[in-house]
């Protein structure tokens, strides 16, 4: 797991070509006009998902991961807790779901804050939690930047 602002972005382009084109739209795009809903930018190897909501208590929250990607997911606006775990600490909720590229799981790990402006990459052994009140449920704006590994 990685957290940075994204002011910092061009210090994570040589993860590879798919990450600094992610990190160009993100720093090239007018994000708060973009509706909710899915958007590619490269077909199915870079899309992002815009998305608000108002963030849940901890125990309303789900840890899960994922095997074909890997999450930059940008705040937007707001603010929120995310988990963060090696996805070794946890046990399987649910069967991993190949066509949505999702497991569900159970079990503790740790938590980091992040508000405006922040981003955080997740990769497949990077299990977490996102959308957990800080301290009481408040408006988040988000990007999800799905890349294809």
């Amino acid at each position: 797991m990685i957290t940075d602002k994204l002011q910092n972005a061009k210090f994570y382009y040589s993860l590879g070509e798919r990450f600094k084109t992610a990190f160009e739209y993100l720093e090239n795009t007018n994000l708060v006009s973009l509706k909710n809903g899915k958007y590619e930018i490269d077909g199915d190897n870079i899309f992002v998902s815009v998305q608000d909501y108002e963030t849940k208590p901890i125990e309303q929250g789900r840890w899960e991961a994922h095997k074909k990607y890997a999450d930059i997911q940008f705040l937007i606006k707001g603010a929120e807790q995310l988990g963060y775990t090696d996805i070794s600490n946890l046990q399987p909720e649910t069967g991993y779901d190949e066509e949505k590229d999702i497991l569900f799981l159970k079990g503790n790990g740790q938590f980091t804050k992040a508000s405006e402006g922040d981003f955080l990459i997740f990769f497949p052994q990077d299990a977490h939690m996102p959308c957990i009140s800080q301290e009481k449920p408040v408006y988040v704006k988000k990007a999800v930047v799905k890349i294809k590994l």
